[in-house]
């Protein structure tokens, strides 16, 4: 948007910078081309732009100089501006341009990263307010495994847009308004007539009265009739049936607010009950542009590349899903303002997805190429499957339900952590309490779920396996039983282990320290952490999660190898510092004693 501001921790970008310059020098008369600078892994250089092989056949037999790619290449090297942060550049294969950065630059820019914050190496997006649309549960149903894929993934994006600083609505699309409340409410009232009765002691087990409701609306026709006329007089705005939907939302909120607190995750709710009164002025507007059909006795909008229509009012003149989402879409674009509205939900709603934002770019209200904002994306993500190959369930084939999912992870983790506690007692290692004990369970059992979820491509099957994830890269207990596998909490263990033994104002250490990159491992785990911004950036503008588990997993590689092949190293330069702390504090004793006996004469 409006944010041009240069992201300073972008390396990419600022070497993009410099190949532009050097391309728009090299060819004055040709058309713009952008830069294509990427990350490389092999031994000739850092980065490497890739510009040549493509400009090299638009300019074929207009230029004498340049008879092949690798020429233009040469061309783009030789007019490269100089940069502190380059150390040199060749020319690779058929014409790639090959960057090595200057370790003193790398140095320096990690220091930056230290003293200023590593905020300020937070990407630069062209987005101004998203809304992110995750979780979404039905009212009066408890949430299940299945939910879990939407509210971890969903989080995660909300936190890398709003480490971006980009203003984030995070949206819970709740199920609080439709059929399934007429036979909640007249169940209820068959067996409590009186509304001043009602509370959740009476309901009780919701999930159990929704089942018993459910078995009465199927088998009974009477009962049916009943709870279709129940939706309409609540609907209707009826007081009696308004009260008791507001109290069944009510005791599902309590559930569903155990689960986000246990997991971290924060939502603000605004179900479809919420844009239903802007139903009605939305589809009058589509109307008025010609975009809303009768068909059928129902009225719809063709969207073009389908075979079927979107609904968007039903043959009995009720609002379906595609009503309520236009509606939700509106609203968001234009009472909120916002630039990309983001929903994250299973793969098998892409197409429902695909034909909302078809209507909306339709109507002029989204980008019609998703090129510039403000524009909508769908963030699907696949099943979870169990270690059978099937959806996700219990040996009774119930739904998992997410809170004893939960528990079961805290429960194992636990076992395990009791396990380790005795091993350590073994060989005279610090005993946690039991509240300790408790803590950890709950700390490693939830990230384990999380990243175990969040570590593979979003749009593949979901696998679910206690012992695969409390066995992955993630689990504390790696460092506790003493291997050497490298884990994610295993390395941030470590280096706080290591600045205890420093023994260091590790604040007055960013400031007055310096950092010298004379190992080839430093500079390799040097040069990972300045990829960060870059890493965030791409996570970001792809909606995939998993970009960020694996630069964060590679960097505890990074880590593993300077540790295991400086650590003698790393242990020299602590037993100097401590020394030279020591001495220096003897020498600010000495001189106060003397200064107050100066004092004294």
């Amino acid at each position: 948007m409006d944010n041009e501001e240069e992201n300073i921790g972008n390396i990419k970008q600022q070497l993009a910078n410099l190949f532009d310059a050097s391309i728009r020098e090299t060819f004055p008369n040709e058309p713009v081309t952008e830069p294509l600078v990427v990350a490389s892994s092999t031994r000739h250089g850092d980065y490497q732009c890739n510009n040549a092989m493509g400009i090299f056949p638009k300019i074929r037999g207009k230029y004498v100089e340049y008879q092949n790619v690798a020429s233009v290449g040469q061309a783009i090297l030789r007019n490269l501006p100089e940069s502190e942060m380059i150390e040199s550049s060749s020319i690779g294969g058929p014409g790639f341009v090959n960057v090595v950065l200057s370790n003193n630059w790398i140095a320096e820019n990690i220091k930056k990263m230290l003293v200023d914050g590593i905020e300020t190496w937070a990407p630069r997006l062209h987005v101004r307010k998203a809304v992110v649309d995750f979780s979404s549960p039905n009212i009066a149903k408890e949430m299940h495994v299945g939910h879990l894929r939407s509210t971890v993934i969903g989080d995660c994006i909300a936190r890398m847009l709003e480490f971006s600083n980009v203003e984030v609505l995070r949206r819970n699309h709740v199920g609080d308004w439709g059929t399934q409340f007429g036979m909640l409410i007249e169940n209820l009232f068959d067996k409590i007539p009186s509304v001043e009765d009602f509370n959740e002691t009476a309901i009780g087990d919701l999930q159990a009265f929704y089942k018993e409701s459910k078995q009465r609306f199927d088998e009974d026709l009477a009962f049916k009739a009943r709870a279709q006329q129940a939706v309409v007089r609540l609907q209707g705005g009826e007081p009696k049936y308004r009260q008791v939907w507001m109290q069944i939302c009510d005791i599902s909120r309590k559930e569903f607010d155990k689960v986000y607190n246990r997991l971290g995750v924060e939502l603000e709710e605004k179900g479809e009950s919420f844009y239903n009164p802007y139903i009605p002025r939305v589809i009058e507007a589509l109307t008025n542009q010609g975009l809303v059909e009768e068909n059928k006795g129902a009225r719809v909008i063709w969207i073009e590349g389908f075979s079927t229509p979107l609904i968007v009012v039903k043959k009995d003149g009720g609002y379906n899903y595609a009503s309520t989402d236009l509606a939700a879409l509106w609203y968001r674009l234009n009472e909120e303002q916002a630039d990309w509205i983001i929903y994250v939900t299973d793969v098998g709603q892409q197409e429902h997805f695909d034909k909302v934002f078809s209507a909306a770019k339709r109507a002029s209200w989204l980008s019609a190429d998703n090129s510039a904002y403000p524009k909508a994306s769908h963030v699907g993500f696949g099943l979870v499957l169990g270690e059978d190959g099937k959806r996700f369930r219990t040996r009774s084939s119930e739904v998992v339900r997410l809170v004893d999912l939960l528990d079961e992870a805290k429960s194992r983790m636990l076992k395990e952590s009791k396990v380790t506690q005795t091993n350590r007692a073994t060989y005279g290692g610090m005993l946690w309490t039991d509240e300790e004990l408790e803590q950890i369970s709950e700390l490693v059992g939830y990230a384990a779920i999380k990243y175990a979820d969040l570590k593979s491509n979003r749009l593949t099957n979901y696998t679910f396996s206690f012992q695969q994830m409390l066995n992955t890269k993630i689990v504390l207990f790696c460092l506790l039983q003493f291997t050497s596998r490298v884990t994610l909490l295993y390395v941030h263990a470590r280096i706080c282990t290591m600045i205890d033994k420093s023994e260091q104002n590790i604040q007055e250490l960013k400031k007055t320290g310096s950092i010298v990159l004379d190992h080839a491992k430093e500079r390799a785990l040097g040069l990972h952490l300045l990829r960060f911004s870059e890493a965030v950036e791409e996570s970001c503008s792809n909606l995939m999660p998993h970009t960020l588990c694996d630069y964060l997993f590679n960097l505890s590689e990074y880590f593993r190898n300077f540790y295991d092949n400086c650590k003698q190293r790393i242990e020299e330069r602590t037993l100097t510092m401590n020394r030279r702390s020591r001495r220096r504090q003897i020498e600010e004793a000495d001189n106060n004693e003397f200064q107050f006996v100066i004092s004294l004469g």
